[in-house]
Protein backbone atom coordinates (compact mmCIF):
# COMPACT_ATOMS: atom_id res chain seq x y z
CA UNK A 1 0.00 0.00 0.00
CA UNK A 2 1.48 3.36 -0.90
CA UNK A 3 1.53 5.98 1.70
CA UNK A 4 -0.09 9.71 1.32
CA UNK A 5 1.97 12.60 1.28
CA UNK A 6 3.75 13.09 4.92
CA UNK A 7 0.89 14.93 6.94
CA UNK A 8 -1.63 14.56 4.24
CA UNK A 9 -3.87 13.06 6.41
CA UNK A 10 -2.96 15.03 9.59
CA UNK A 11 -5.23 16.24 12.36
CA UNK A 12 -5.85 19.40 12.61
CA UNK A 13 -5.35 21.40 15.81
CA UNK A 14 -9.18 21.99 16.28
CA UNK A 15 -9.92 18.22 15.86
CA UNK A 16 -7.53 17.20 18.40
CA UNK A 17 -9.21 19.81 20.97
CA UNK A 18 -12.65 18.23 20.35
CA UNK A 19 -11.13 14.72 20.62
CA UNK A 20 -9.81 15.64 23.74
CA UNK A 21 -12.58 17.42 25.30
CA UNK A 22 -14.59 13.71 24.33
CA UNK A 23 -11.49 11.72 25.93
CA UNK A 24 -11.92 13.88 28.88
CA UNK A 25 -15.78 13.35 29.21
CA UNK A 26 -15.05 10.02 29.87
CA UNK A 27 -16.37 8.35 26.76
CA UNK A 28 -13.36 5.46 26.42
CA UNK A 29 -13.12 4.86 30.42
CA UNK A 30 -13.71 1.69 30.28
CA UNK A 31 -11.72 1.21 27.16
CA UNK A 32 -8.39 2.56 28.76
CA UNK A 33 -9.05 0.26 32.09
CA UNK A 34 -8.91 -2.65 29.94
CA UNK A 35 -5.89 -1.62 27.91
CA UNK A 36 -4.18 -0.85 30.98
CA UNK A 37 -4.68 -4.81 31.92
CA UNK A 38 -3.75 -5.85 28.99
CA UNK A 39 -0.32 -3.61 29.11
CA UNK A 40 0.57 -5.10 32.09
CA UNK A 41 4.59 -6.27 32.52
CA UNK A 42 5.12 -4.50 28.66
CA UNK A 43 7.89 -2.09 29.29
CA UNK A 44 8.58 -0.36 25.64
CA UNK A 45 4.87 0.58 24.57
CA UNK A 46 4.54 2.28 21.44
CA UNK A 47 0.89 3.50 20.22
CA UNK A 48 0.59 4.32 17.09
CA UNK A 49 -1.09 7.39 15.02
CA UNK A 50 -1.44 8.10 18.55
CA UNK A 51 -3.17 11.82 18.60
CA UNK A 52 -2.87 13.43 21.94
CA UNK A 53 -1.45 10.38 23.17
CA UNK A 54 -4.63 10.01 25.60
CA UNK A 55 -4.48 6.31 25.49
CA UNK A 56 -1.05 5.83 25.93
CA UNK A 57 -0.74 8.38 29.40
CA UNK A 58 -3.83 6.29 30.74
CA UNK A 59 -1.45 2.85 30.11
CA UNK A 60 1.70 4.78 31.86
CA UNK A 61 0.05 6.06 34.51
CA UNK A 62 -1.21 2.05 35.29
CA UNK A 63 2.18 0.91 35.29
CA UNK A 64 5.21 2.75 36.73
CA UNK A 65 7.65 0.93 35.26
CA UNK A 66 6.97 1.39 31.65
CA UNK A 67 7.86 3.71 29.42
CA UNK A 68 5.86 5.11 25.71
CA UNK A 69 6.86 6.50 22.63
CA UNK A 70 3.63 8.18 20.51
CA UNK A 71 3.99 8.73 17.01
CA UNK A 72 1.59 10.12 14.73
CA UNK A 73 1.74 12.57 11.38
CA UNK A 74 0.25 15.28 12.93
CA UNK A 75 2.56 17.59 14.35
CA UNK A 76 -0.24 19.42 16.28
CA UNK A 77 -1.04 15.91 17.87
CA UNK A 78 3.01 15.22 18.74
CA UNK A 79 3.55 18.50 20.57
CA UNK A 80 -0.02 17.44 22.84
CA UNK A 81 1.66 13.94 23.46
CA UNK A 82 4.82 15.11 24.26
CA UNK A 83 3.15 16.76 26.95
CA UNK A 84 0.94 13.96 28.00
CA UNK A 85 3.03 11.97 30.37
CA UNK A 86 6.71 12.12 32.10
CA UNK A 87 7.37 9.01 30.59
CA UNK A 88 6.25 9.37 27.36
CA UNK A 89 8.36 10.78 24.66
CA UNK A 90 6.49 12.01 21.19
CA UNK A 91 7.90 11.66 17.49
CA UNK A 92 6.82 12.58 13.80
CA UNK A 93 6.40 9.99 11.61
CA UNK A 94 4.19 7.70 8.60
CA UNK A 95 3.68 4.70 9.59
CA UNK A 96 3.11 3.42 6.51
CA UNK A 97 7.00 5.41 5.66
CA UNK A 98 8.31 3.28 8.52
CA UNK A 99 8.78 4.23 12.42
CA UNK A 100 11.82 5.25 13.78
CA UNK A 101 12.58 2.09 16.28
CA UNK A 102 14.91 -0.85 16.35
CA UNK A 103 14.10 -4.10 15.23
CA UNK A 104 12.66 -6.21 17.59
CA UNK A 105 12.62 -3.29 20.37
CA UNK A 106 9.58 -3.10 22.03
CA UNK A 107 7.17 -4.65 23.95
CA UNK A 108 4.35 -3.79 22.36
CA UNK A 109 2.22 -1.40 20.07
CA UNK A 110 -1.12 0.06 20.62
CA UNK A 111 -3.38 0.78 17.49
CA UNK A 112 -6.45 2.71 18.37
CA UNK A 113 -8.41 3.56 14.76
CA UNK A 114 -5.18 4.17 13.09
CA UNK A 115 -3.50 3.10 10.04
CA UNK A 116 -1.76 -1.06 10.50
CA UNK A 117 1.45 -1.32 8.69
CA UNK A 118 1.56 -5.15 9.47
CA UNK A 119 5.07 -5.33 8.60
CA UNK A 120 6.46 -2.76 9.90
CA UNK A 121 4.75 -3.86 13.27
CA UNK A 122 6.40 -7.46 13.18
CA UNK A 123 9.24 -6.09 12.67
CA UNK A 124 9.31 -3.97 16.35
CA UNK A 125 8.05 -6.12 18.10
CA UNK A 126 9.59 -8.73 19.94
CA UNK A 127 9.29 -12.40 19.64
CA UNK A 128 7.62 -12.22 22.99
CA UNK A 129 5.54 -8.54 22.59
CA UNK A 130 1.67 -8.05 21.52
CA UNK A 131 -0.33 -6.27 18.93
CA UNK A 132 -3.21 -4.61 20.19
CA UNK A 133 -5.40 -3.33 17.81
CA UNK A 134 -8.74 -0.90 18.76
CA UNK A 135 -11.40 -0.64 15.87
CA UNK A 136 -15.11 0.57 16.01
CA UNK A 137 -18.34 -1.61 16.09
CA UNK A 138 -21.26 -0.38 13.70
CA UNK A 139 -22.80 0.76 16.74
CA UNK A 140 -19.94 3.01 17.67
CA UNK A 141 -21.51 6.57 18.48
CA UNK A 142 -24.94 5.54 15.96
CA UNK A 143 -27.01 8.47 17.77
CA UNK A 144 -24.35 10.99 16.65
CA UNK A 145 -24.89 8.97 12.99
CA UNK A 146 -28.15 9.08 12.51
CA UNK A 147 -28.40 12.69 13.59
CA UNK A 148 -25.75 13.76 11.60
CA UNK A 149 -25.15 11.43 8.63
CA UNK A 150 -21.88 10.67 10.28
CA UNK A 151 -19.21 8.08 8.04
CA UNK A 152 -20.73 4.74 9.07
CA UNK A 153 -18.43 1.98 9.73
CA UNK A 154 -18.31 -1.08 7.55
CA UNK A 155 -19.62 -4.25 9.09
CA UNK A 156 -16.89 -7.27 9.99
CA UNK A 157 -14.17 -4.75 10.88
CA UNK A 158 -13.00 -8.23 12.67
CA UNK A 159 -12.69 -10.57 10.23
CA UNK A 160 -11.12 -8.06 7.78
CA UNK A 161 -8.70 -7.27 10.70
CA UNK A 162 -7.59 -10.37 11.10
CA UNK A 163 -7.61 -11.62 7.25
CA UNK A 164 -5.06 -8.03 6.73
CA UNK A 165 -2.73 -9.53 9.65
CA UNK A 166 -2.71 -13.08 9.62
CA UNK A 167 0.70 -13.40 7.87
CA UNK A 168 2.78 -11.99 10.39
CA UNK A 169 0.15 -12.20 13.81
CA UNK A 170 -1.86 -14.53 15.39
CA UNK A 171 -4.93 -13.67 17.25
CA UNK A 172 -4.49 -14.22 20.94
CA UNK A 173 -7.53 -13.30 22.35
CA UNK A 174 -10.74 -10.46 21.42
CA UNK A 175 -12.95 -8.75 23.59
CA UNK A 176 -16.06 -6.10 22.80
CA UNK A 177 -15.84 -3.24 25.13
CA UNK A 178 -19.01 -1.18 24.79
CA UNK A 179 -20.49 2.11 27.48
CA UNK A 180 -23.46 4.60 27.32
CA UNK A 181 -22.69 7.94 28.75
CA UNK A 182 -24.73 11.03 28.42
CA UNK A 183 -22.74 14.08 26.84
CA UNK A 184 -23.71 17.72 27.08
CA UNK A 185 -24.30 19.59 23.29
CA UNK A 186 -20.72 21.02 23.22
CA UNK A 187 -18.99 17.74 23.93
CA UNK A 188 -21.56 15.91 21.87
CA UNK A 189 -20.63 18.30 18.86
CA UNK A 190 -16.97 17.92 19.77
CA UNK A 191 -17.32 13.92 19.33
CA UNK A 192 -18.59 14.43 15.58
CA UNK A 193 -16.02 17.50 14.63
CA UNK A 194 -13.10 15.01 16.68
CA UNK A 195 -12.95 12.76 13.20
CA UNK A 196 -12.54 12.80 9.56
CA UNK A 197 -17.06 13.06 9.87
CA UNK A 198 -16.47 16.46 10.46
CA UNK A 199 -15.56 16.89 6.79
CA UNK A 200 -18.52 15.05 5.37
CA UNK A 201 -21.51 16.04 7.37
CA UNK A 202 -23.42 20.34 7.06
CA UNK A 203 -22.85 20.92 10.85
CA UNK A 204 -20.92 19.79 13.84
CA UNK A 205 -24.08 21.19 16.43
CA UNK A 206 -25.69 18.60 17.84
CA UNK A 207 -27.65 18.65 21.24
CA UNK A 208 -26.92 16.71 24.28
CA UNK A 209 -27.48 13.58 24.14
CA UNK A 210 -26.58 9.62 25.50
CA UNK A 211 -23.63 8.40 23.21
CA UNK A 212 -22.37 4.76 22.81
CA UNK A 213 -18.63 3.81 22.46
CA UNK A 214 -18.67 0.63 20.98
CA UNK A 215 -15.29 -1.11 20.36
CA UNK A 216 -13.49 -4.39 19.98
CA UNK A 217 -10.14 -5.02 21.12
CA UNK A 218 -7.88 -7.56 19.18
CA UNK A 219 -4.31 -8.74 21.10
CA UNK A 220 -2.30 -10.71 18.44
CA UNK A 221 1.12 -12.14 18.74
CA UNK A 222 3.90 -12.30 16.14
CA UNK A 223 4.15 -15.63 14.40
Amino acid sequence: MTSAAPGANADTAEMLTARQNVLDAGLFCDLDALLAEIFTNRHRIVEVGAGTGHHLAKVLYAHRGSQGLASDVSKAAIRRAARAHPRMAAVVADTWAGLPIRTSYVDAVLCVFAPRNRDEFARIIRPDGILVVVTPLPDHLHQLRERTGMIGIQPHKHDELVASLTSRFSVVSHEEVRATISLGAATASDAVAMGPSAHHVSSTRVEAMPVTSAVEVTVLSPR
